[in-house]
């Protein structure tokens, strides 16, 4: 009978190793409530290509190494938005950042932290409870309002109309514009850029009727006059949404009570 030897913490050598990989150091900011007081960093060597993704190679360390190593992920395509969390310290998707934007230069061991995204309390590992940000999403009323008779045809809109708000529609609700907010890391009852993003989609919709209700509730003293103008949301948007740019209209239209 031969005897199998039993893999160690952190051993990697059951990790496939495709031709052209290269050996990377994912340091990952670990923390497990039933075990540990506070959290800790964990280092994994492993293969990757620098074709993959960084969730291909929390996969990888999920299926190979570890698999209590505790992270959201779904789509896998930059559309679900689950999988947002700090990538060597700044807000990305794990789903759409190459390996190859990472690579240490000069052939230097290449090391990626991950960490959960800030602001939001950590369950396990990178694994955040994301309540209190939908609580905010729910606070504008993120939804079309309208009034009286319902219409007996469509809604007409304009394309000028439709480009208005376009920009804004396409938040994926990941976080990682509010969870950047220096703003939103010390003050939990900031609404926070993304709520703010999704009134502004309905604020400027032509056909909704519920504007002046959402820019009274933005109006509060812990919504858009919180924002200090940082860009940090801006820049941490996967989807390039102007988030800054859209807090400033909100604003406007507040101090000139006008759409």
């Amino acid at each position: 009978m031969t005897a199998v030897a039993e893999p160690t913490a952190n051993d990697t050598s059951q990790v496939p190793a495709p031709e052209g990989s290269v050996t990377i150091t994912m340091r990952i900011l670990r923390f497990n409530p039933e075990v540990d007081s506070e959290p800790h960093w964990e280092s994994y060597d492993v293969p990757a290509l620098p074709t993959d993704r960084v969730l291909n190679v929390l996969m990888s360390i999920k299926n190979y190494v570890d698999g209590t190593l505790s992270f959201r992920r779904s789509c896998a395509h930059g559309i679900c938005g689950s999988d947002a969390m700090q990538i060597n310290g700044i807000n990305r998707l794990a789903c759409k950042v190459l390996v190859k934007d990472l690579l240490a230069k000069e052939g230097k061991q290449t090391v990626v932290t991950i960490a959960p995204i800030k602001g939001l309390p950590t369950m396990k590992d990178l694994y955040v409870d994301m309540e209190p940000f939908f609580e905010a999403y729910r606070a504008v009323k993120p939804y079309l309002m309208a009034y009286g008779n319902e219409p007996t045809r469509e809604r007409i809109q304009s394309q000028a109309d439709r480009e208005r708000f376009d920009d804004t529609t396409k938040c994926i609700l990941c976080a990682c514009c509010t969870s950047s907010c220096p703003v939103y890391w010390n003050d939990g009852s900031y609404f926070g850029p993304a709520a703010i993003v999704n009134a502004h989609r309905f604020i400027f919709d032509s056909r909704d009727e519920g504007s002046e209700e959402r820019l009274d509730i933005l109006n509060d003293a812990e919504g858009v006059w919180r924002c200090r103008t940082t860009f940090n949301c801006t820049d941490a948007c996967p989807r390039g949404i102007q988030v800054t740019k859209a807090i400033q209209e909100v604003k406007r239209a507040l101090l000139f009570k006008r759409v």
